[in-house]
C-alpha cells in the first residue's frame, strides 16, 4: 500500500525524501563523527548504537551546563539519547530505502538553492522596499478594488461597555455615558480601563456585530435586530451593558476603507515586493549579459 501511494504522487515523494534528510541534518554531525572517529574515543563512554552509528558522551560536549548536578545531567543525557536513537534509526531507513531514480543530491541542491534565493530576496526587500503607503494610494486602491470587499455580515462602529453590576462608581459611569462632553468621555475611558470587564470606546474602530454580541446574553444583539437596538443600557444578574451604534454597514454593502485598510496595505506591499524582485532579477540578468557571463547553447 505504501509503495503504491508513493508511485501515485512522485512529486510529493521527492519532497518527502528531502524533508527526511533535512530533518535529520541537525544530528548528522554527531552521526558522522560517531561513525568515523569511534576508534579515537579511547575510554570515552558509549551512550548508544544504531546499526553502524555510535553516540559517545564526548559528542554531547557543550550541551550540559557547568555546575549541573549528576541527576540533572543524567536527565539531559537520557532525553538526548532517546531522541538520537530515533533519528538515527529513521536516517538509516531513509538511506537504505531511497526510491530508484531519485537523485537525492539534486533534490538537496535544489532545496539549498531555494533557501539561499529566499534569504537573499528577504535581504533585498529589507534594503530596498519602500513600506510607506500614502492616504492617496490607499484611496486609489480602494476605488479600484472595492467591489471585492462586499460584506458577508454587518459591521458597526460603536461604543460598548460590560461592567459588573456592583462595580465601583457604576452610576457615575452611566452619567458619563449619557453625556456629550469630551471630558466625560475621557472620564469614562479612564473608569473603563480600571473597572470594566470589556470596553470598546475607539470611535474609529469597526467590529462585526457577532463579535460584540458575544459579550452579551444570547439574543440581546443580533445581525437581525441591530438596526433597531442601536442605543441601550441594560443589566442581568451579574453585569450591566452599555451599547451605542455610531455607524452601521449592512450586508452585502461594500466595506468602508477604514475597515479593510490593514488588508489593503498588505496587498499594496505584496505587489510592491513582487515588482521589486522582478526588477532586481532583470537587473542581475542585464548585468550578467554586460559582463558576457551568460551563454545560451542552442
Amino acid at each position: 500500500m505504501i509503495i503504491n501511494c508513493w508511485k501515485k504522487v512522485p512529486e510529493l515523494r521527492a519532497r518527502s525524501w528531502v524533508l527526511v534528510f533535512v530533518a535529520a541534518a541537525a544530528l548528522l554531525p554527531l552521526l558522522r563523527c560517531s561513525q568515523s572517529n569511534s576508534k579515537d574515543k579511547g575510554d570515552d563512554r558509549t551512550l548508544a548504537r544504531v546499526y553502524n552509528k555510535t553516540l559517545h558522551l564526548s559528542d554531547m560536549e557543550g550541551m550540559i551546563p557547568e555546575g549541573m548536578t549528576s541527576e540533572d545531567s543524567s536527565v539531559i543525557i537520557d532525553a538526548f539519547v532517546e531522541n538520537w536513537v530515533r533519528e538515527a534509526a529513521m536516517l538509516y531507513e531513509a538511506e537504505h530505502n531511497i526510491p530508484k531514480g531519485l537523485d537525492i543530491n539534486k533534490l538537496v541542491e535544489d532545496y539549498r538553492s531555494s533557501l539561499i534565493k529566499h534569504n537573499y530576496e528577504n535581504v533585498l526587500v529589507a534594503e530596498f522596499l519602500d513600506s510607506t503607503i500614502t492616504e492617496k494610494e490607499l484611496q486609489e486602491f480602494y476605488e479600484q478594488n472595492k467591489e471585492q470587499y462586499k460584506l458577508e455580515t454587518p459591521i458597526i462602529r460603536c461604543r460598548f461597555i460590560k461592567a459588573a453590576r456592583n462595580a465601583h462608581q457604576l452610576k457615575l459611569a452611566e452619567n458619563w455615558w449619557n453625556s456629550s462632553k469630551a471630558e466625560d468621555l475621557v472620564n469614562l475611558r479612564n473608569w473603563c480601563n480600571a473597572t470594566a470587564v470589556v470596553h470598546h470606546l475607539q470611535d474609529s474602530s469597526w467590529y462585526k456585530v457577532d463579535d460584540i454580541a458575544a459579550y452579551m446574553p444570547q439574543g440581546t444583539l443580533t445581525v437581525n435586530n441591530v438596526k433597531y437596538r442601536r442605543d441601550f443600557v441594560q443589566r442581568d444578574d451579574s453585569f450591566q451593558y452599555f451599547f451605542k451604534v455610531l455607524e452601521l454597514v449592512s450586508r452585502p454593502e461594500i466595506a468602508p476603507l477604514s475597515y479593510i485598510e490593514n488588508q489593503a496595505r498588505k496587498v499594496i506591499l505584496h505587489k510592491r515586493k513582487t515588482l521589486l524582485l522582478e526588477n532586481m532579477k532583470e537587473k542581475f540578468y542585464e548585468e550578467a549579459l554586460r559582463k558576457n557571463d551568460i551563454t545560451i547553447y542552442k
